[in-house]
């Protein structure tokens, strides 16, 4: 039994209001002390409830905090080859992360389950990581390959309440509306539009590309020179605008808003400048512009926005909407630079306290402008 994993949750407002400014931050600590506890953490944990899945829950010693959350799609760990590359590196990423005692959960049929179960306890002890909960979830049942007790643990299985304990909602990931169905409902939150929608913004793009058309045709009439970043200047004065409304509301861009502002992001520049503005403390409404332009984004102005999208998630400490974000900038454009970045600092389990914009607005504009001088 989990008897020493503790969740940190939010403290409570009124607890916020009572607290020296210097503690503003402080957190509540929830123990965690039972099997079905655990299994009602998991779906708050990442957003959505898992199916065919192997979460692993990395903890602290001695006092057992919850580090890090980690799942794979037990369809992918079908061959042993690929299950021990990815136990290798779930290890890695656990030890880097001072997390050396786990909880692993297997989401589906013995058949599956049990050979990454008996891979990842063979791996363990080779990384120093001790094993202090093996479990198997299916359907409303569980089982433990740890506990061996048939009045705690019988061979049928255990039976138990799969909803999440209300107490934890204060753990749900920012930018998912409630614990989803699957992780395919996390990624519909960043699918593209359909029907009538996605048509009207296919319009509202093209009357987009049409002006930039025009603006260009006046400049090279009227004997200006041809710029590298001919929309920066427009562009990133409106995504300014579009990033400041939303802070200051619960606005939503229109469809010709937004795309102006997709056209404009195709620009590195703008979207290097936008980056840069992504300040930690305005994150949910950043979190609803990006989604928001994800969302509207046509196939050749995607991986923008779902880059941005996926750096503001992983700074919300939402993993999973952050793979889902790169999963459509990756589709949308295989080699786009800043997605592979953030893949590559997903994958290694990087804290979100370090999602720091990478430059400053103004260091940005000099990198930018200098490189045109050249």
């Amino acid at each position: 039994m989990p008897d020493n994993l503790r969740v940190a949750l939010p403290a409570a407002p009124d607890e916020l209001e009572s607290r020296p400014p210097a503690e503003a931050d402080a957190r509540r600590q929830i123990r965690i002390t039972s099997r079905q506890a655990l299994l009602g953490l998991v779906p708050i944990l990442l957003g959505f409830r898992p199916e065919a899945s192997a979460v692993i829950l990395g903890t602290k010693p001695p006092r057992g905090t919850l580090k890090i959350s980690l799942r794979y799609s037990l369809d992918d760990l079908a061959a042993p080859d690929v299950a021990a590359y990815n136990i290798g590196h779930a290890l890695n990423v656990l030890t880097s992360q001072d997390s050396g005692l786990v909880m692993v959960i297997g989401y589906g049929p013995d058949a599956q389950v049990a050979p990454f179960i008996k891979l990842f306890r063979e791996q363990a002890g080779k990384h120093n990581v001790r094993v202090r909960e093996l479990l198997r979830v299916e359907g409303n049942r569980y089982w433990s390959y740890v506990c061996t007790d048939p009045t705690c643990c019988p061979p049928e299985g255990r039976p138990f309440d799969p909803a999440p304990d209300p107490v934890l909602t204060g753990l749900l990931p920012e930018g998912v509306p409630g614990v989803l169905a699957s992780r395919e409902a996390l990624a519909d939150l960043v699918a593209p539009l359909k029907g009538a929608a996605a048509h009207s913004m296919l319009l509202a793009t093209q009357r987009a590309e049409a002006s930039i058309q025009l603006v260009e045709r006046a400049r090279g009439s009227a004997g200006h020179s041809i710029s590298r970043h001919p929309i920066a200047p427009a562009g990133i004065r409106a995504v300014q605008e579009a990033i400041t409304s939303y802070r200051q509301s619960e606005c939503t861009v229109s469809h010709d808003e937004a795309g102006w502002l997709l056209i404009s992001l195709r620009d590195k520049w703008v979207r290097d400048d936008a980056w840069s503005r992504m300040e930690a403390d305005h994150r949910q409404a950043h979190l609803r512009l990006w989604l928001d332009l994800t969302r509207l984004a046509l196939p050749g102005s995607v991986a923008a926005p779902a880059s941005l999208l996926a750096f503001v998630a992983w700074q919300s400490g939402n993993g999973a909407l952050a793979n889902v974000a790169l999963d459509r900038a990756l589709a949308d454009d295989p080699d786009y630079e800043m997605a592979h970045i953030l893949r590559r600092t997903l994958d290694c389990g990087m804290d979100p306290s370090k999602a720091k914009v990478p430059m400053t607005p103004e260091q940005v504009a000099e990198s930018y402008t200098s490189s045109q001088r050249k």
